[in-house]
């Protein structure tokens, strides 16, 4: 398995980012307000994955496994002060976020455990253990 590095957008791409938002707003405050990074790591018997969510209430993220993909929704409170500020720079995104992956392994989804510590989620989802191919003896039946 390869390392996939998140990298977010670059500084010349941000004018361009923010005149596609201003189009659609629409797309730009459901599933598209941010997109939480990830690291994925195998730990003995576990997928582990961990998002950093620093400034999210756990309450409002909901995780879910389905035929080995892990989805992690939920939403970052926007303050109606926060349009009052005259921002020099605006970066952090708030509203809904959506983050769906692929996990690397069959996994049991109903074992799998969240915690949250210092702003970082951190998902252990117990690995299935893949049963071997079992050789199947042919038997020659003749015809007397």
């Amino acid at each position: 398995m390869s390392l996939i590095r998140w990298s977010p957008f670059f500084e010349p791409f941000e004018e361009m980012e923010k005149a596609f938002g201003d189009m659609t707003p629409s797309i730009r405050n459901n599933q598209f307000g941010f997109v939480p990074a990830v690291d994925m790591y195998e730990e003995k018997d576990n997928v582990v994955v961990e998002a950093n969510l620093a400034g999210i209430d756990p309450e409002k993220v909901n995780v879910s496994i389905e035929n080995d993909v892990l989805c992690i929704k939920g939403e970052s409170e926007k303050k109606s002060e926060v349009d009052d500020k005259n921002y020099y720079r605006k970066e952090i995104r708030r509203g809904s976020f959506y983050r769906s992956v692929t996990l690397p392994a069959k996994v049991d989804g109903d074992r799998a455990n969240a915690v949250t510590e210092d702003g970082v989620l951190k998902i252990s989802i117990p690995k299935i253990k893949e049963s071997k191919p079992k050789q199947i003896k042919i038997k020659n039946k003749k015809n007397k």
